[in-house]
Formats: structure tokens, C-alpha cells, sequence
């Protein structure tokens, strides 16, 4: 296969669709975990206590479908984002990097920040109306907008926001979003890097699903703290927007200032333990399942190549 048209070959769809139902895989078992993350990165109010707290806290005063609450707006934006962002880092290694073994930390760095930048411009609106159905009737410790609106489901999120916000504020956030495509793409260097150290030590292409699973959360780990005061920015913007002027939404810089000045400092990583927890684990198992399902798949097709010759 030529370098040309590797961009657009079954090997780059396969990886993007492994990518994408690993992620929703993960994410539906871990969601819970991301409905706490979210209540403590926009409640400034709500006093910082464990993920355990938080969780018992929304089931004893919101039951517990609060704690799923959201899921397929949130499911549907992943799936999206996840096949746009390995579509295209795959697609960028298959068509600049001939084999494993040439690829180096600075390429998957740079082709992750690719990726990154494509895939928030397609889909920050399915996350800024995904964070609005999930905090949809949450009560607050602080009043966070002035005049929440009810959504009925996400086309009508869609169309209410635009004809009451703006079109363009469907992309609150966006400029976060940017800063943070540093976040999956220092995730794909780590865990890249990581793989092809094990596999180099082992001598083999097939690592274990241990190995995936921690390989996976190391590497999320890294990105997370790196990059953790810009998550809880961006999960702001798409939120604080209702109720306000049109076309009104507090600067990525200006919302770090305003955070720091009234909250301090350390408010920034507010509700980093409940993000390290839901997040690493969610990236490991999601590593786990994209591994597992593009070898299978590549294996199928493998065998299929070979009956097919021997016929």
C-alpha cells in the first residue's frame, strides 16, 4: 500500500472504530465516576471531599440514575470524538512513519496534536450540549447560572442554544479545548513510547492485557496532571454561559485569573482525585479494549486473506 492512500485504508478504520467502542466501553463503566468529577469542576461551592463522599452524596439526594445521568449524550460525543481523534493519528503513523520501530515520541506528539486540533473543532458543540443535559437540573451549593434552561434531548440542546446563546457559543470552551489537545496527545506519546519499550524488552508485538491496562493508565496519568487546571476551565465555559448576554463567555485566561483570585490557587485542581480515579481508569480500560479488538479484527482479516489465496 502506497504512503498516498494508507491515510484512508481498512487498517485506519479498524484502529478508529476499535478506538471509539473502546472508549464508550470504559466510559459506561466508569461513569459514575465522571458524574462526580464534572459536579466538582463547575460547583465552586461544593466543598472538596472524596470520590466516595460524592458519589453516596448525589445517591442520597438524587437517587441513583443522577449518577448515569447523561449518559447517551455523553456516550454519543465520545464515540465521535474518539473515531475522529484515532482516524486521524492512526492515519497520520500509517502514512508518515513506514514501520513501529521509526516512530519516536516527538511524531506521536505531533501527529496527537493534529488529531487533537481536528477533532475539537468537529465536536466541541456534542460536548458543550452533552455538559449541559448532564448537569440538566442538578442543584448546586452556588448559583451557577441565572436562568437554566430545560433541554428535552440533544437536537433540541442543539437548537435552543444557538437561537438563545448564539450559534458560536455551541463552541464555548473551544479555546481550552485547544490548549488541551496537549492532553491525548502527551497520552499517545506516553502510552506509545511505553508500548514499544515493553515490546522491545519482550521481543514480541503482542503485549498482555495487564500490560495494556497499566501502560494505559500510566500514561493517562502523566497527560492528566498536566494539563488538569485547563479541564476544569473548559467544563466552566460550556456550562456558565446560560443565562448570560449573547455571544458572552469568560476568556480562557481571564476564567484561570478569576478562578485563582477568588477560589486561590489549589482551586484549579479541584476535584483532581475524583478525575485521576475516573479518568486513568477509563483510559486503561479503554487502551485495553482498542488493543484487544484491532488484533482480533486484523487476526480475522489475516485468516480470511489466507483461505482466500489457498482456494
Amino acid at each position: 500500500m502506497s504512503g498516498s492512500d494508507s491515510l484512508f485504508s481498512y487498517k485506519t478504520m479498524v484502529h478508529a472504530l476499535a478506538g471509539a467502542t473502546g472508549s464508550m466501553a470504559a466510559m459506561t463503566v466508569f461513569f459514575p465516576l465522571d458524574t462526580a468529577r464534572l459536579r466538582l469542576q463547575v460547583d465552586d461551592k461544593r466543598l472538596a471531599k472524596s470520590t466516595f463522599h460524592i458519589i453516596l452524596e448525589i445517591l442520597k439526594q438524587e437517587g441513583y440514575t443522577s449518577l448515569y445521568k447523561g449518559w447517551f449524550p455523553v456516550i454519543s460525543s465520545l464515540c465521535c470524538s474518539n473515531f475522529v481523534y484515532f482516524y486521524c493519528f492512526q492515519g497520520l503513523q500509517a502514512k508518515y512513519v513506514l514501520t513501529l520501530t521509526e516512530s519516536k515520541p516527538i511524531k506521536d506528539l505531533i501527529f496527537g496534536i493534529i488529531a487533537g486540533v481536528i477533532n475539537v473543532l468537529v465536536t466541541t458543540p456534542m460536548w458543550v450540549v452533552n455538559t449541559r443535559l448532564k448537569l440538566q437540573g442538578v442543584k448546586f451549593k452556588s448559583e451557577i447560572s441565572n436562568k437554566p434552561t430545560y433541554y428535552k434531548g440533544i437536537l433540541d440542546a442543539f437548537k435552543k442554544i444557538s437561537r438563545e446563546e448564539g450559534f458560536w457559543s455551541l463552541w464555548n470552551g473551544t479555546v481550552s479545548s485547544l490548549m488541551l489537545v496537549g492532553n491525548p496527545a502527551i497520552q499517545f506519546m506516553v502510552y506509545q513510547a511505553l508500548k514499544r519499550w515493553r515490546q522491545r524488552v519482550l521481543n514480541t508485538t503482542e503485549l498482555g492485557n495487564v500490560t495494556y491496562f497499566l501502560i494505559g493508565a500510566v500514561a493517562k496519568t502523566v497527560a492528566t496532571l498536566a494539563t488538569y487546571p485547563l479541564q476544569v476551565v473548559q467544563s466552566k465555559q460550556r456550562f456558565s454561559n446560560q443565562g448570560e448576554k449573547k455571544g458572552v463567555s469568560m476568556k480562557t485566561i481571564d476564567m484561570l485569573k478569576h478562578i485563582v483570585r477568588t477560589h486561590g490557587f489549589w482551586h484549579l485542581y479541584k476535584g483532581l482525585e475524583t478525575k485521576l480515579i475516573q479518568t486513568v481508569l477509563t483510559a486503561a480500560l479503554m487502551f485495553l479494549t482498542y488493543e484487544r479488538i484491532a488484533a482480533t479484527v486484523f487476526r480475522i482479516m489475516r485468516l480470511e486473506s489466507t483461505v482466500k489465496k489457498t482456494v
